[in-house]
């Protein structure tokens, strides 16, 4: 096992809400599936962000192994669910940032990082240290402790929670964590604490502003479960409409190559339809939030990353940099 990322917090380990209590320093595995290492499946620039967050250089994405959901649709089940990826070092960690910022990456936006924030607290340190100086993004599905977002304070300039759900019964059905709605709420408002929202409009690269500061929350729209979507939008219009973005999703794919997605009873397991495009944008004009981001409707699924290939995503979406197989992909990027 690589020592590097051993800490404290992971003898009785409260990383997450799932408050597992086992050593993750000695080897054993929690709901996550993750020791003290840290496993990264994927490092490149990616293309297919929020205008803010991508701008004209592309986002620096860091995606790391393991999961504390379960989500039945998960469209990078590979990695979250089936313990793709390889353990690094600090050092490798520190020269993943380094390289992405050597190659115009806007930013570092580590995805999928709640279950090991004291390890990515270790890696992000060091990396700025050493010269890391573009702003850092927490990409997550917001199933976290405010303490633990605490311990991202300084390291964490900007915040891409989901916010995927408002009903309990839905949340224990399909990622098994019936009090993520309480618990992403709470995050996610903390998150907004952490980094009030700025938007500058100076730079030439992002052409609806940088933002140097905040939260943009994420909505994925499940197909036949518009009155769970119409509550996270009334929650938000009522908590952060002036506080945060909104980025509401209607990409929702059936993913065939995940297992898990054949269990699907909670929801339709199909692409959303216009009709349903078409009420969710009523509905947004009706509670008049206009401060964010709407994903216009595709239905293909060419998209879909499979964490197998170098080229993870399509080429167009992305340039990849460091592989879990192949570790770096070209000495400059």
């Amino acid at each position: 096992m690589i020592q590097d990322f051993c800490c404290p917090e992971y003898e009785c380990c409260r990383a997450c809400p799932r408050h597992c209590g086992i050593n993750r320093n000695i080897g054993e595995r929690g709901f996550c599936g993750e020791t003290a290492e840290l496993r990264i499946a994927w490092a490149g620039l990616h293309f297919g962000e929020e205008p803010p967050v991508t701008g004209a250089g592309g986002s620096g994405t860091i995606f790391i192994t393991g999961c504390n959901l379960r989500c039945a649709f998960c469209q990078n089940f590979q990695i979250s669910q089936h313990g793709m990826g390889a353990a690094v070092t600090v050092e490798t960690f520190t020269g993943i940032c380094l390289r992405l910022q050597a190659a115009g990456a806007e930013n570092i936006n580590i995805i999928t990082g709640s279950h090991a924030i004291p390890a990515l607290c270790i890696g992000l340190r060091e990396a700025k240290r050493k010269g890391l100086t573009i702003p850092v993004v927490w990409n997550s599905s917001a199933y976290e402790t405010v303490p633990e977002l605490e311990a991202l304070a300084g390291l964490v300039d900007g915040w891409l929670p989901d916010l995927k759900t408002l009903d309990s019964s839905t949340a224990l059905r399909i990622f098994a964590a019936p009090d993520y709605p309480e618990r992403a709420c709470t995050a996610i408002g903390a998150m907004s604490v952490l980094s009030p929202l700025l938007i500058t409009d100076s730079d030439e690269r992002y052409p609806f502003g940088k933002m140097l500061s905040g939260v943009i929350v994420r909505h994925l729209a499940l197909p036949g479960k518009l009155q769970d979507s119409k509550a996270v939008l009334q929650w938000f219009a009522h908590k952060l409409k002036h506080k945060a973005l909104l980025s509401l999703m209607t990409q929702y794919t059936p993913v065939a190559a995940n297992p898990q997605a054949r269990k699907i009873t909670a929801f339709e397991n199909r692409l959303l339809n216009e009709s349903e495009d078409l009420h969710l944008k009523t509905f947004l004009d009706d509670l008049n939030i206009d401060n964010g981001f709407y994903q216009e409707l595709v239905c293909d699924q060419d998209w879909l990353p499979d964490f197998n290939r170098v080229q993870t995503f399509s080429s167009s979406l992305s340039k990849p940099l460091w592989h879990w197989k192949e570790g770096w992909i070209c000495e400059t990027a």
